[in-house]
């Protein structure tokens, strides 16, 4: 390859057409702080590109995302914060409020850092409204791509895979991680300015 990929951002190995493209019931937004457009490890977008129910919406600390609160207010949609809160519901306690309501369960995800996720929250009383929910993931992240990458969290491709096994879709999450796994280890190459000896394109 000449030049990076305008897509994928890769330059020796271009990964476009090995992302999976899932028929999915997963409703997801994800309210993204602004450094991550930036970020050529944000994992996000890969979820957007797989997932047909993910959208992204831009954080601002100065106004709410008006088109995030229009899927928020969509009436069809059970809307819940994933972040962990003293108050926080389990998952299985949102997928039983969201049968209550008739509506099919709306996650909504920060992506940024933990550290820009706690900022997001704090400067965004309008997602005060929302209820919240902790996820309990049973496996350690395997994202290697940030430095200074905190314990017990996931990356956001990984908060969609968990979201996707909450949803009975192992099969759809077993792809996205397999992707994931890939992903890694080229982009590790790209950076080292080799493709990775073990892909198949």
């Amino acid at each position: 390859m000449s030049g990076a990929c305008t897509n994928c951002g890769l330059r020796h190995q271009c990964l476009c057409d090995r992302i999976p493209q899932l028929r999915s019931q997963l409703h997801l937004s994800l309210l993204m702080h602004e450094s991550e457009y930036q970020r050529d490890t944000n994992t996000g977008r890969w979820l957007r590109a797989a997932v047909p129910g993910c959208q992204d919406f831009g954080w601002s600390r100065v106004e709410p995302s008006s088109g995030l609160q229009q899927r928020i207010a969509d009436p069809n949609l059970y809307s819940v914060l994933v972040y962990p809160d003293e108050q926080s519901l389990s998952p299985q306690q949102v997928l039983h409020q969201a049968r209550r309501a008739a509506q099919q369960p709306h996650f909504i995800v920060l992506d940024g850092t933990w550290q820009e996720a706690k900022k997001m929250v704090r400067k965004s009383p309008w997602l005060d409204t929302l209820p919240r929910m902790q996820l309990m993931p049973q496996q350690q992240s395997a994202y290697q791509l940030r430095r200074n990458q905190s314990d017990g969290h996931l990356c956001t491709l990984e908060v969609g895979c968990e979201l996707l096994q909450l949803l009975d879709e192992a099969d759809n999450a077993a792809q996205l991680m397999r992707f994931f796994t890939e992903f890694m280890q080229v982009f590790q190459a790209d950076k080292s300015g080799h493709r990775w000896s073990g892909g198949g394109n």
